[in-house]
């Protein structure tokens, strides 16, 4: 039986235990082996150490891993946080950093850079990590920067309908889209403006 270790501050976002394996949204679309074709089944595998899919026909391990998420806090020479509304699901409509999937062939700093381009318009330069936020509910592990804003022209896209600059103490907090970033918000006004009161970050997918 595997033991139990620390969550860490990393799991804050995450309303559900650890352990709980493959979510079921996520095993639904593993139907078949990479290596052969066969079919993947859920069980226990000799030398594993919890159940895994694997195949029936090769015996090939199907290993599940989350994926990385890389975002970006822009702030301004003011103080103020860049944010956008978001323009596509999920959080249509809500404020959140930019932000999105690693890509295989870059760095996190890049993944950065480029995420907070495509989405606003802005170049930015990564600075301080503020934190590593963990979402079992959609297997992601998001990475949340400071970044300091070196070029570019802000601008609506099709996945930002507005981009904003929020004092510190403006925040929209029963706007934002998602946990992660009300924790990441958390995190970084807690080392720059530990007298604001901040609220439980409860809102958000």
């Amino acid at each position: 039986m595997t033991p139990e270790f620390d969550r860490g501050p990393d799991g804050r976002p995450s309303d559900i235990e650890s352990g709980g394996g493959v979510p079921r949204w996520l095993a639904s679309s593993l139907n078949h082996c990479t290596n052969c074709g066969g079919a993947l089944r859920f069980g226990e595998v000799p030398g594993e150490h919890r159940h895994r899919l694997a195949c029936v026909d090769c015996g090939h391990i199907a290993y599940v891993n989350p994926r990385l998420v890389v975002t970006a806090f822009p702030v301004t020479d003011t103080g103020d946080l860049i944010l956008l509304r978001r323009g596509i699901e999920p959080g249509l409509g809500l404020w959140a950093q930019p932000g999105g999937f690693l890509e295989v062939d870059e760095t996190v700093h890049q993944a950065a850079i480029r995420e907070t381009w495509e989405e606003t318009g802005l170049v930015v330069e990564p600075g301080e990590i503020i934190g590593l936020y963990t979402r079992l509910e959609a297997a992601v592990v998001t990475i949340a920067f400071e970044a300091r804003i070196v070029g570019g022209t802000a601008a609506p896209t099709p996945e930002a309908l507005e981009i904003a600059a929020f004092p510190p103490d403006a925040i929209p907090w029963p706007e934002l889209a998602f946990k992660t970033t009300a924790w990441a918000l958390r995190d970084w006004l807690g080392g720059h403006h530990p007298d604001l009161t901040t609220p439980e970050p409860i809102a958000g997918y």
